[in-house]
């Protein structure tokens, strides 16, 4: 799913909101006891991001599709998207998951997204000190959580319906609305 650009957003009880992390779009796959991380073009760069694979030893699932963002971290925790463009820190670069698409030869694509973040959320149990972390998804106004992230300099927010089920491509379901101050963020519609 790809979040749709919007100028402030949604309220309601039906959103969850994260924050949006300044990095490349990953899934994170693995079938028939090997693990492999991929781009949103179909790219396997498995070998450039070692953290993020080895992390996967802790990961207790025969298989999994894990879909989240590859960032390196600068010494403050925020995502710095040069840094990671550099190719200079791929050894450091970790992955924030934000959906499970499927779990042990199952497609949860057709679960609402609470559901899906509940069993990633049993799934990554421990993995964030190895290279995944999970994002966290705040219920909280919109508005609340954008000025939050703003004040933070973060690149933005994604908020997503809680009951979304996962449809690949531009939807209403996901909504991005992107800090215009952020220090450093580049301003790339479409990245790996």
């Amino acid at each position: 799913m790809i979040p749709r650009l919007v100028t402030k957003p949604p309220s309601g009880d039906e959103w969850l909101h994260e924050i949006k992390y300044d990095g490349y779009r990953m899934q994170l796959v693995k079938t028939g006891g090997r693990v492999r991380l991929f781009t949103r073009s179909g790219r396997d760069w498995t070998k450039r991001y070692p953290r993020v694979i080895a992390a996967t030893k802790v990961i207790n699932a025969a298989s999994y599709v894990i879909d989240g963002e590859l960032v390196v971290e600068d010494e403050d925790g925020g995502s710095d998207f040069e840094m990671l463009h550099s190719r200079k820190h791929d050894a450091t670069a970790m992955l924030w998951a934000f959906d499970l698409l499927a779990l042990n030869g199952e497609d949860l694509r057709q679960l609402p997204l609470e559901t899906r973040n509940a069993k990633l959320a049993k799934l990554l149990k421990g993995s964030r000190q190895s290279g995944i972390g999970l994002t966290d998804h705040v219920k909280a106004p919109g508005a609340k959580v954008f000025q939050a992230a703003c004040e933070l300099g973060v690149e933005g927010i994604v908020s997503k319906r809680r009951d979304s089920l996962y449809r690949s491509g531009s939807t209403r379901s996901w909504l991005k609305t992107t800090n215009p101050n952020a220090p450093g963020v580049t301003r790339f519609q479409d990245r790996e």
